[in-house]
């Protein structure tokens, strides 16, 4: 079923907010990574570490997910389709992604977030832990720019499934449950 013009407007209001909001916690989420790794007082290198923890969880996490179920709902509920673009797969297939990597390194997270909590940072605590937090959330910026670029340009067109449903419907006149996808 296609949305009407409010609804969808409302839905990728909602989507782009998310999307943009993850990318912005995420640029912060790097920034503290990065001055995590260059402060040298045990005290102070605390803070960005339980500053992260609560960023992931807080914005992070519930953005990803968020973006990814009214990415979800544009797609069925408007003309473009899950399966009818090659950007719109490509999207999807980012966005889960990149999703899963970031509910894998949640523990990660936590885990130096808890450390930082309990007790002052030297610079060799957790050293390895830190600076893969640093080079992933640096990833993870680029890899969520992907999908932000695709939903400009819409490159590479439709896919043969979309081809099919885009000549079958017109052969038919009528809309079906088929055509969302």
């Amino acid at each position: 079923m296609i949305m009407t013009p409010r609804v969808r407007k409302a839905t990728l209001t909602v989507h782009v907010v998310c999307s943009v909001g993850l990318l912005g916690a995420v640029a912060a989420f790097l920034v503290l990574a990065t001055v995590g790794l260059e402060i040298r007082d045990p005290q102070l290198a605390r803070a960005p570490y339980v500053a992260m923890g609560m960023i992931a969880w807080s914005i992070i996490l519930p953005a990803a997910i968020a973006a990814l179920i009214t990415g979800l709902v544009q797609s069925l509920g408007t003309r473009w389709g899950l399966l009818r673009h090659r950007w719109v797969l490509m999207k999807l297939l980012v966005t889960v992604f990149a999703t899963i990597i970031l509910m894998i390194k949640m523990a990660l997270i936590n885990q130096v977030a808890e450390f930082a909590e309990q007790r002052a940072i030297d610079i060799a605590d957790l050293r390895m832990e830190r600076v893969e937090l640093a080079l992933h959330a640096g990833a993870g910026l680029l890899v969520l720019l992907i999908p932000m670029v695709l939903s400009v340009f819409k490159p590479w067109g439709m896919t043969r499934y979309g081809l099919r449903k885009k000549q079958g419907s017109r052969a038919s006149g009528s809309r079906s449950i088929a055509d969302l996808f």
